[in-house]
C-alpha cells in the first residue's frame, strides 16, 4: 500500500510490529538513510531475496528507496512471497522531511 511521508510516518511510529526497510544500495544508504532502516538492495536480486527469507512475515514493514520505484517493486515482490503488511513511502527519502542517520 503506498502512504504518503505522514501517514507512513505517524502510521509506523504506532505500530509497535514495524520494521524499516531501505531498498536502496550500499552506497545510497551510506550517504544517508532512516534511523533503524535495514538495508537490502532490490537491484541485487539473488541477496535481495535471500534478505527477505530471513525476514518475519508477520512484521509490518515500511519500505522505502530514493523516490518511491524501487520500494513499490519491493513491496510487490514482498506480498508474492507472503509478507503480509508492506508500506511503500511515496516519493521516497528524496521527499522524506523526518530525521536522517
Amino acid at each position: 500500500m503506498d502512504l504518503t511521508q505522514e501517514k507512513w510516518s505517524n502510521q509506523m511510529t504506532d505500530d509497535k510490529n514495524s520494521i524499516i526497510l531501505d531498498v536502496r544500495s550500499s552506497e545510497e544508504f551510506k550517504a544517508g538513510f532512516i534511523p533503524e532502516a535495514k538495508q537490502l538492495d532490490i537491484r541485487n536480486p539473488e541477496t535481495f531475496i535471500q534478505g527477505l527469507e530471513s525476514l518475519e512475515k508477520s512484521a509490518s514493514y515500511y519500505v522505502y528507496c530514493r523516490s518511491g520505484a524501487r520500494s513499490a517493486q519491493a513491496c510487490q515482490v514482498m506480498s508474492q512471497m507472503g509478507f503480509e503488511t508492506t508500506f511503500n513511502l511515496l516519493g521516497g527519502i528524496l521527499d522524506w522531511k523526518g530525521e536522517i542517520a
